[in-house]
């Protein structure tokens, strides 16, 4: 469900190891580029699909109808619309959500989001999470996934399913933490961009990396308490590519920012989604129900929100930093 970068990676990664599969794009003229040139017109264009192996269809329910396993890489401010269209119940069906970010209004990870409104029990419940740019995938490169679920029995046949022999997979049933990993990653990933911007050096950019991973830390405890490593690749690898790659849009995004870019004229630019934007206010809000001591956060929020200056909000979060 979805047709962009990490979409386009997964369905390479699958088609490795499944027959066929069904796939969701919004516009038919998408499609018919797609059966025509056998890629995506838009994103990954080296990577070689055979679309007899695939059926395409803009009718979201005509595809939930026949799956039983459906794979949600919709950009998270989108998902909410693809879904209204959405007549077919969830319940039934073993949800994976390969998206790093967090529903606008709701203010929910997507795990949640499909769990609260659409009634999917936990064990039906998925999260693809872990270091992995579409874009290496597409160039084949080895790359580690996490697979969080509650029940370990769909979280390991899944994970076997992505795995190859430049795929490397694992599983786990921190499903929440997880997502809110996915999501803080992006926004310190925002916030190394701008100091990328600014012209900090690398020196710099580890002493922000490591206040972030214990921000993340700190906030994961607080939202859900359970024995976990914020060590692991699906957390601190996930942080550290996002903050580090050139690959990385979040990063590029505050880049813009750092540079001088309003948030409107960086958005035109890219003509990509940098979630993290969007995932900054988010996490401000439900952070105002926990109390987290999140300095990188309300910096960049009050970058991209308060349009108070880059240079005097890194400035004071410099200060804090130790």
């Amino acid at each position: 469900m979805g047709s962009g970068s990490w979409a386009t990676a997964i369905a390479k990664m699958l088609l490795e190891k499944v027959e066929h599969l069904h796939w969701y794009v919004r516009r038919q003229d998408a499609i018919d580029d797609f059966i025509r040139m056998e890629h995506n017109p838009s994103y990954l264009t080296s990577v070689h699909f055979d679309p007899r192996r695939i059926t395409f269809s803009t009718d979201i329910n005509e595809i939930v109808r026949s799956c039983r396993t459906l794979v949600f890489v919709t950009p998270s401010p989108y998902l909410k619309n693809h879904l209204k269209k959405l007549k077919v119940k969830l319940h039934d069906k073993f949800i994976i959500t390969a998206i790093k970010g967090i529903v606008p209004d709701e203010n929910l990870v997507c795990s949640e989001f499909f769990r609260v409104i659409y009634n999917v029990p936990d064990e039906n419940l998925a999260v693809l999470g872990g270091p992995s740019h579409a874009e290496e995938v597409a160039l084949g490169r080895l790359t580690y996934l996490t697979v969080g679920c509650a029940d370990n029995n769909k979280a390991r046949a899944f994970a076997e399913t992505l795995a190859s022999g430049y795929v490397k997979t694992k599983t786990s049933s921190d499903v929440i933490g997880i997502e809110y990993a996915s999501v803080l990653k992006n926004v310190y990933a925002i916030a190394a961009g701008i100091c990328n911007g600014l012209k900090y050096g690398d020196n710099f950019q580890s002493v922000l990396m490591s206040n972030a991973v214990q921000e993340m830390n700190r906030f994961l405890r607080a939202v859900y308490p359970i024995d976990r490593c914020v060590y692991d690749s699906v957390y601190l690898g996930d942080l550290l590519v996002t903050g580090y790659s050139n690959f990385s849009r979040n990063r590029v995004f505050g880049t813009m920012i750092g540079k001088g870019y309003s948030v409107k004229s960086a958005q035109i630019e890219m003509e990509m989604i940098a979630e993290g934007y969007y995932g900054t206010k988010c996490m401000k809000d439900v952070n105002r129900h926990y109390h987290v001591n999140m300095p990188i956060l309300d910096a960049v929020y009050n970058i991209l929100y308060e349009r108070i200056s880059p240079s005097i909000e890194i400035k004071l979060l410099t200060d804090s930093f130790r």
